[in-house]
């Protein structure tokens, strides 16, 4: 028989099947309720301030738990009873007429949503275990962008006008600008094509000759003689620096680590080397990208690879350290930040950095998305590190290994040496400090009284500091006080009193003299002379009967004993003089305490060492010195600024309002939550190393599938070639950018990439031999009504040259550049470092300055003559478009700069050889076919022989310098 017990059991598993089968239906019914009535409301009124990722008053409303748990105040919700919940009661006026606490940034909730919330609670607060609350972004999955990209045939247009409809390019460009009631411009002049073309693939302007081959090229057949130019262009070594410096722009590179030390950065130059080498390669684009993220993974001991990889910490950073913990912490999150910006907004084209406080109040992108990056990010750490293959490093070991042995061999000799002397000088120590009578120097202040001496000069004389650092070579002195020996002793040294200090100081190039020797002598104590040496000489204004002297380096005793500013000197000599030739010793420290065991030791040692031990020290030292010379030059391994990695096993988690204090829940490598359908979508353990983690991103973010980067780079290579792109906001493909004028063509456009092996080479070729490209940019006041930007390619928008095509030029047409390529970079400013760094214009541009302007040392926040004028952007933050204004210091810089001036005389000199010294206007005609690619009209001819014979040939070529058809392509 079955126990009493198993009955009981029975009975009870009994009812409680049939207890929730009688409450299947009203829990369900309550969970729908929830979806449909509750859930809306907290999401539109409730989370944007109280989410995992921005928690206000420590209160989450994501999920049931956290709504429990509560926030600083206690439970939000206590279920089965709305009125004693926070929730409920927040959202209720405390009065009749009053306003209710919650939601601040919201209108109140309107009667029948409160009546829905209290409802929900009293009947439980049934909410689905699974269900997160998340506000809802203006865009989601179904955003326009991040649809799957999709080739669809170019339209076939009706009626098409000559030339047009042969290339796919123009017939989505036709059938737009049919859509909007226009119709194209003729063809451009094979003068203005050259031009046009050359300066789009190269930067530089064609030469007189190469424009006469194609307009003969084109009077047999235009379409051939495009193709040829083009294919010309392309396999230029200028097309890679010209197109190379549109990437930079992009990867934010700048030679400077930015902020307010912005000190300068002397190794990344390889990667600029690297990029113009792989664009001229035509190196597939998703490979660069690749490289960019995890080349050190790709190609380890490879340098051309692991170079690519410097992109991570191209970008600006605070390098200037804190000992605070939670400063530290939230310094590193700014240089994730950075590196997070720069690749999402580069190669994805989405505003990342706007989930990091949050999930993204536009763009279906959340907080954790932001933090799966930083996660894969976390190992990488700013800084300069050896790049080497294996066989360079095997070779360089062997050559020096030998060599440190020897030198080990003679610093253990050495060693051997000056432990057997310090072992005689501590057993004499005892004899020997008897001689130390007077107590220690002191900072807060030192005297010296000895017989009273005539003086015109007194001399102070010290060995070492009183640091205890053995390292620390700089003393410091605040005042340097001498006292005559009057009835009223006065202060003959202050310089109130014609008193005169000298002694080296230390330099500091961004405020000059701000650590001198007229320091000393100020009567001021707040500022000190710091040493650059081991004397200090003080003139009188007269000869004087002396007595005292009294110095310090911290008088007021403001920063403290050991505190590095206020390091004073070790052991002293005080001499005077009459003549400041010839020098008398008044007294020294060698009597006092020493300072530091450091000071200590060197006495000790000074009092035992012989002329043999000296000898025999002089000759390990001599043979020592021999062996590091022969280490020196052995040629050292590369040092590139290509970053450091370090292992970051996590955990991870979100920080709550981007506070690395706040911590939310965790999270791991990963692509995009968006995005997760996509076949290449990934995961990562967190365990997993960091080197992993970066490579999984860089092949997601390449994958064909993924639908941001190819439409993105597509969209880039249009920009460059017509000023805007299709989506006019290059980096933001997102809600708050722009929309693509014509959706289907950059599909077509981003397919054809990835077809074309992501080569982006032949791209260049389809746009460039498309009547879209070849028109005229004549304006039409019809059209302009329409289309006023020419947004739908009615006509070929015109541009004026940006900052390093306008130098380039003038170095070109004036025969002056140099096309050196590679290596490190020359610098249009004075680079000086002290405690920050200052970057001074030159007003001279030399020879050594006349590379191309992509070869310039591009350091952040340094204004350069001539470049900042036209525009080039600060690399402190990558810039997808460039700025085009118009200011008057252009013209002032263009008419008289020094290097304007030069490269006019440089251009007027070229002229002369090459036309004859005594065919003015021959002269006039080569300067229009160099500067303009065409023969001056007689009328120009006239006016400019006119100037030439009033003022000379070198103002003419001010005015060509100066004259918008320059600047500016058509």
């Amino acid at each position: 028989m079955m126990s009493l017990f198993f009955r009981c059991l029975l009975l009870f598993v009994c009812g409680c099947l049939w207890f929730t089968q009688l409450n299947a239906q009203p829990l369900a019914k309550l969970e729908k309720n929830f979806h449909e009535e509750v859930a809306p409301i907290l999401i539109r009124s409730c989370i944007e301030c109280h989410s995992s990722s921005n928690a206000k008053g420590g209160l989450n409303l994501e999920k049931l738990a956290s709504a429990l748990k509560g926030g600083d105040e206690g439970p939000a919700v206590v279920a089965g009873r709305a009125k004693e919940s926070l929730l409920y009661q927040k959202i209720v006026p405390s009065k009749e007429g009053a306003k209710p606490e919650m939601p601040r940034k919201k209108p109140p909730l309107k009667t029948e949503e409160v009546k829905k919330i209290q409802d929900w609670i009293d009947s439980g607060a049934v909410w689905p275990k699974e269900v997160v609350l998340r506000e809802k972004s203006k865009a989601d999955g179904n955003f326009w962008s991040l649809r799957p990209v999709r080739k669809e045939a170019a339209p076939v247009v009706k009626e098409v006008p000559e030339g047009w409809g042969k290339n796919p390019v123009d017939a989505f460009i036709l059938a737009k600008l049919r859509e909007k009631g226009l119709r194209p411009n003729p063809i451009s002049n094979p003068r203005d094509f050259i031009r046009r073309a050359t300066y789009d693939l190269t930067g530089l302007p064609p030469t007189p000759e190469e424009v006469t081959a194609f307009e003969k090229d084109c009077a047999k057949d235009r379409q051939v003689a495009t193709a040829n130019l083009v294919d010309r262009l392309l396999a230029s070594p200028r097309y890679g620096e010209h197109w190379g410096r549109h990437w930079l722009d992009v990867i934010r590179f700048g030679e400077s680590r930015g902020y307010e030390r912005n000190e300068i950065i002397t190794n990344l130059w390889p990667l600029r080397d690297y990029v113009i080498r792989s664009v001229n390669e035509n190196k597939p684009f998703d490979q660069i990208i690749r490289e960019h993220l995890a080349g050190d993974v790709l190609g380890p001991g490879k340098p051309d690879l692991e170079i690519a990889s410097a992109f991570l910490v191209a970008g600006p950073y605070d390098d200037v350290g804190n000992q605070d913990a939670t400063a530290a912490a939230q310094i590193r999150a700014d240089q994730m930040d950075e590196m997070i910006r720069a690749t999402s907004e580069g190669f994805l084209g989405l505003t990342m950095g706007c989930a990091r406080c949050h999930d993204h109040k536009f763009d279906p992108l959340l907080a954790k998305d932001y933090y799966a990056l930083f996660s894969t990010f976390s190992g990488v750490v700013h800084g300069p590190r050896e790049v080497a293959t294996p066989q360079e490093r095997a070779e360089r070991t062997q050559k020096i290994q030998l060599l440190e042995k020897e030198k080990k061999d003679l610093e253990q000799q050495l060693k051997q040496e000056q432990d057997s002397l310090l072992k005689l000088a501590l057993d004499k120590e005892a004899e020997i400090s008897k001689e130390w009578k007077r107590p220690a120097l002191s900072r807060y202040g030192t005297e010296e009284i000895f017989e009273p001496v005539e003086a015109s000069h007194i001399r102070l004389t010290f060995e070492g500091t009183d640091s205890k650092d053995p390292n620390q070579k700089q003393a410091k002195i605040d005042e340097f006080e001498v006292y005559n020996n009057d009835a009223n002793p006065k202060n003959v040294a202050l310089k109130a009193n014609g008193g005169v200090a000298v002694g080296n100081s230390r330099e500091a190039k961004d405020f000059n003299g701000a650590y001198g020797a007229y320091l000393v002598n100020d009567g001021k104590f707040g500022e000190r002379w710091q040493a650059f040496g081991n004397q200090l000489t003080i003139s009188f204004a007269k000869p004087e009967k002396i007595r005292r002297v009294y110095f310090s380096s911290d008088r007021t005793k403001a920063l403290g004993p050991d505190y590095p500013l206020t390091t004073f000197v070790g052991d002293y000599t005080l001499e005077v003089s009459q003549d400041g030739q010839t020098w008398r010793k008044v007294a020294d420290s060698h009597d006092r305490v020493p300072p530091t065991d450091v000071r200590k030791t060197a006495r000790l040692l000074a009092k035992v060492t012989t002329s043999d031990h000296q000898k025999k020290v002089a000759s390990l030292n001599k043979s020592l010195a021999g062996v590091n010379a022969k280490i020196a030059a052995v040629p050292a391994l590369n040092v590139w600024w290509v970053g450091n990695r370090r292992p970051a096993p996590g955990p991870f988690q979100v920080y709550v309002g981007g506070s690395p204090q706040k911590k939310g829940d965790e999270v791991a490598p990963a692509s995009l939550e968006v995005l997760r359908q996509n076949g290449s979508s990934y995961k990562l353990e967190p365990s997993r190393n960091e080197a992993d983690r970066r490579l999984a991103l860089a092949n997601w973010i390449t994958s064909r599938d993924n639908p941001l980067t190819s439409r993105v780079l597509a969209n880039r290579i249009w920009h460059y070639h017509f000023g805007t792109g299709i989506v006019d906001t290059p980096s933001d493909f997102g809600f708050m950018g722009g929309r693509p004028t014509h959706p289907e063509l950059l599909d077509w456009l981003a397919t054809t990439l990835q077809d074309e092996g992501w080569k982006i080479k032949a791209m260049h070729r389809l746009i460039m031999t498309s009547q879209t490209y070849g028109q005229s940019s004549d304006w039409r006041q019809d059209a302009s009504r329409m289309d006023g930007d020419s947004r739908y390619l009615w006509r070929f928008p015109p541009r004026r040259l940006h900052a390093e095509e306008v130098r380039d030029t003038m170095l070109a047409i004036a025969g002056k550049l140099d096309l050196r390529m590679g290596g490190p970079g020359f610098k249009l400013y004075e680079y000086q470092q002290d405690n920050v760094a200052t970057y001074v214009p030159l007003d001279v541009h030399g020879p050594e300055t006349y590379r191309r302007a992509v070869y310039h040392h591009n350091a952040r926040a340094s204004r350069v003559d001539v470049l900042g004028d036209f525009d080039i952007p600060d690399p402190a933050f990558a810039e997808p478009r460039r700025a085009s204004t118009t200011t008057p210091l252009q013209a002032l810089t263009l008419l008289n700069h020094r290097f304007s001036v030069d490269m006019a005389s440089a251009l007027a000199d070229r002229v002369t050889r090459e036309a004859g010294a005594d065919a003015p206007s021959r002269q006039v005609e080569r300067m229009f076919q160099l500067a303009f690619g065409r023969m001056p009209n007689p009328d120009e001819l006239a006016r400019a022989d006119t100037l030439v014979k009033e003022h000379g040939l070198k103002a003419m070529a001010r005015v060509i310098l100066n004259s918008n058809e320059l600047i500016n392509l058509r």
